[in-house]
C-alpha cells in the first residue's frame, strides 16, 4: 500500500531536505490516501471521513467481525488505531501498551509491542479514568504521550524507543491522555489536570530529538500565553493583551486550570493549529469572579513559534465545568451566501459554534441539544452567552436542574463530516445536573474541585442521541435516541454509511442520509472509542472500533467503584448506577475489525 509515496518521502530525506518539509509532505500526502488512517482524526481538518466505498448502505447488512485483538488493559478505551502502509498501530488504556500489527501476513500477527515504564503515582491523580486517545505517525516514527507525563518517539518498524522527555509532573496533578498532533517537524501536545489546580499549556517537541521548541500557557502574563502582536486584531472585544491575568482575582490564574487534553486540528494553508482549553480551577465559581481568560477558549496558534493569532472564549466565568476541549472540524462552508473558511466546534456547553478560522469571528452558535438551559442564546455581536441567571451556580447553594450536566451535551467524543451529505454526525449526551459549589484550598497534587454534582437523565428520560447536523443551516436534521450517552466518536464514509458505538455494547451502522439504522453488532464491552476504516493489502475495506467501558460516565463500572455515594467520581457514580450501566456491560479492552462477508 502507498509504496510510491513512501519511496518519495525517503527520497526527500536522502536529498537532504529539512525534516520539517519532508514530514509535512509525508503526512499531507498520506492523509489523502484513504486506504490508510495516518492521523488520529483521519486528516488535519478532523473530518473523520473516508472515501472508501466498498461498504455501502445497500450491503452493510453483510458486515461481520473478522478479527479481534485483546489490548491487555481493562480500563476505558478511547481513541482509534492507525494504519500506515501495511501496519496497524494499536494502543491501550493505562499502562499505554502499543502494538504494531502486520496486515500483510496471514492472521495479522504482532510485529512488536511496547509498554512504557511509568510512575504509577499518576494513577490516583488521573481524572475520569485511565484513558489514552491514540498515537501519531510521521516519517518512520510513532509519537505518543503517557499518563505519567512523558512524550516519546518509537521506531515504527522495530518499536525501539528513540527518545523520551518529561512534559508533565503527576506530583502536581499533571497527567497526559491526549493524542496530540504532528505538524511539520514538531509534535504538539497538551496536558490534563484541570481538577488539580494546574495551569494548562500546550508545547511543541522536535520529532527528531524530543527537544522542547516552545510552550504556551492557557492563562497568565502575555509572554507566557505567547500572544502575537496582532492577537485578536479582528475582534478586540473578545479580549486582547493583559486579559490572561486581569480577568482573574489576584493571582488565581496561577492555578487556573485550562487543561488542553482534547483534539487538535491544523490548516496548512493558513499555517494555524487549533485547539481548546478546559475549565478554570476551581469548579466553584464564587472565589474567581471574572471572565477567567483564557480558560474555555478556542486558540489558533502558529505551529512554528507557538504565538496565538486569535482566541475566542465560549464560556466566560464558567460555573458548570463546561470543559471546552472538544474537537474542531475545519470546513469550507457557505454562510449567509458567503464562502467561509470555517471552524465548527460542538462544545460541552450545548452550543455548536461556527467561526471564521482565519480570524476567529463568530458566525453562528445554536443549541444542538434542545434541553440546554443555562443560557438562552449566544449573542453573535459580543460573542458572549446570554445567561439564565437562576442556572448560574455559586458557593453554598445547590442549583437545580441545569442542562447540560458537567459531562456536557457532548463530551470529547469527536464528530465526523461527510462532504457528500454536507452533514456532521455527532454522538451527544442528554444529561442534566444539580450543582453546589464549596470552598477548597489549593494543595499541589490534591483535588481542587470545590463542587458537588448530581447527574441524571435530561427531558425524555434517554441519556444520549446520535444526530446529523447541518453546519451551514445550524440545525439538527435527524437523531437516534439511546438509553446511555453516546460516548464514541463517529465515522462516515463515501458509501453513505455512518458508524458509532454505544455504552450498552452495540456497534451500529446508519444510513448517512436518512438516519435509518442498517446494521448492528454486539460487542463484549461498552464502547467509548472512535471507529475508523482502512484497506488491507488483500484489497478489502475494514472498519474497526475498540470496546472497553470507561471514561467519565463509565468509570464506576471500569474501576468497580462503590455505589454508596452518588456524588462520587464527580457525579459519575450516581449517573452510571442509577441508569443501570453495570447491568448491561462489563470491563474490556479489545479491538474489533469488521468486513463484508465473502
Amino acid at each position: 500500500m502507498n509504496v510510491q509515496r513512501s519511496i518519495c518521502a525517503v527520497a526527500a530525506l536522502a536529498l537532504g531536505l529539512p525534516l520539517a518539509i519532508a514530514a509535512n509532505d509525508d503526512l499531507q500526502s498520506r492523509q489523502t490516501d484513504d486506504n490508510q488512517w495516518v492521523l488520529p482524526s483521519k486528516n488535519y481538518s478532523a473530518t473523520r471521513f473516508s472515501s472508501l466505498d466498498q461498504i455501502t448502505a445497500d450491503n452493510v447488512t453483510n458486515l461481520t467481525q473478522v478479527w479481534s485483538f485483546s489490548t491487555g488493559a481493562l480500563r476505558g478505551h478511547e481513541g482509534q488505531p492507525l494504519v500506515v502502509d501495511s501496519t496497524m498501530y494499536v494502543h491501550s488504556a493505562y499502562p499505554n501498551h502499543v502494538y504494531a500489527i502486520d496486515l500483510a501476513e496471514e492472521g495479522w500477527p504482532i510485529k512488536w509491542r511496547y509498554t512504557p515504564v511509568q510512575d504509577d503515582r499518576a494513577v490516583p491523580v488521573a481524572c475520569c479514568d485511565l484513558v489514552h486517545r491514540g498515537v501519531n505517525y510521521v516519517e518512520g516514527r510513532i509519537l505518543m504521550t503517557t499518563l505519567d507525563g512523558h512524550v516519546l518517539a518509537l521506531d515504527a518498524e522495530t518499536g525501539e524507543e528513540l527518545w523520551k522527555v518529561r512534559n508533565a509532573d503527576p506530583l502536581r496533578g499533571e497527567t497526559m491522555t491526549m493524542a496530540g498532533l504532528v505538524v511539520k517537524d514538531r509534535y504538539i501536545v497538551g496536558v490534563s489536570g484541570g481538577e488539580f489546580g494546574i495551569r494548562g499549556w500546550v508545547a511543541a517537541y522536535a520529532v527528531e530529538t524530543g527537544e522542547q521548541l516552545w510552550k504556551a500557557y492557557s492563562m497568565g502574563p502575555d509572554e507566557d500565553v505567547l500572544l502575537a502582536p496582532d492577537f485578536n486584531e479582528a475582534n478586540p472585544h473578545y479580549g486582547r493583551f493583559g486579559a490572561g491575568t486581569e480577568t482573574w482575582p489576584g493571582d488565581r490564574w496561577q492555578n487556573g486550570g485550562g487543561a488542553t487534553w482534547g483534539w487538535y486540528a491544523y490548516d496548512p494553508e493558513l499555517d494555524l493549529v487549533y485547539y481548546s482549553t478546559g475549565n478554570p480551577g476551581t469548579w466553584n465559581p464564587t472565589p474567581r469572579e471574572g471572565d477567567n481568560k483564557w480558560s474555555m477558549t478556542i486558540f489558533a496558534r502558529d505551529p512554528d513559534t507557538g504565538e496565538a493569532k486569535w482566541a475566542y472564549q465560549m464560556t466566560p466565568w464558567d460555573a458548570w465545568d463546561y470543559d471546552g476541549i472538544n474537537e474542531h472540524v475545519l470546513l469550507d462552508l457557505t454562510i449567509d451566501g458567503r464562502e467561509v473558511k470555517a471552524l465548527v466546534h460542538f462544545d460541552r456547553n450545548g452550543f455548536a459554534y461556527v467561526l471564521d478560522r482565519t480570524d476567529g469571528t463568530l458566525l453562528s452558535a445554536e443549541k444542538f441539544v434542545e434541553a440546554t438551559n443555562w443560557a438562552e442564546r449566544i449573542d453573535l455581536e459580543s460573542g458572549r452567552p446570554v445567561e439564565v441567571p437562576e442556572k448560574r451556580t455559586r458557593q453554598g447553594v445547590n442549583t437545580l436542574d441545569i442542562c447540560p450536566a458537567a459531562m456536557g451535551a457532548k463530551n470529547q467524543q469527536p464528530v465526523s463530516y461527510s462532504p457528500r451529505t454536507g452533514l456532521i454526525y455527532a454522538g451527544t449526551n442528554n444529561l442534566c445536573m444539580n450543582y453546589e459549589g464549596f470552598e477548597v484550598r489549593y494543595i499541589a497534587g490534591a483535588p481542587y474541585v470545590g463542587a458537588n454534582v448530581r447527574i441524571f437523565a435530561g427531558p425524555g428520560g434517554y441519556q444520549g442521541e446520535f444526530m446529523a447536523w447541518d453546519p451551514e443551516a445550524a440545525e439538527k436534521v435527524w437523531g437516534i435516541t439511546e438509553p446511555f450517552p453516546v460516548w464514541t466518536g463517529t465515522l462516515v464514509t463515501a458509501g453513505d454509511v455512518a458508524f458509532y458505538g454505544t455504552m450498552d455494547r452495540w456497534f451500529k451502522a446508519v444510513d448517512a442520509r436518512s438516519g435509518d439504522i442498517l446494521w448492528q453488532s454486539r460487542l463484549p464491552s461498552g464502547s467509548i472509542g472512535n471507529p475508523m476504516t482502512f484497506t488491507a493489502p488483500d484489497g478489502k475495506q475494514y472498519v474497526a472500533i475498540y470496546s472497553g467501558i470507561g471514561g467519565w460516565f463509565g468509570l464506576p463500572v471500569a474501576a468497580d467503584l462503590s455505589r454508596e455515594d452518588p456524588l462520587g467520581a464527580l457525579g459519575a457514580v450516581g449517573a452510571a448506577y442509577d441508569s443501570g450501566l453495570d447491568r448491561v456491560t462489563s470491563v474490556g479492552g479489545t479491538l474489533h475489525v469488521f468486513a463484508l462477508e465473502d
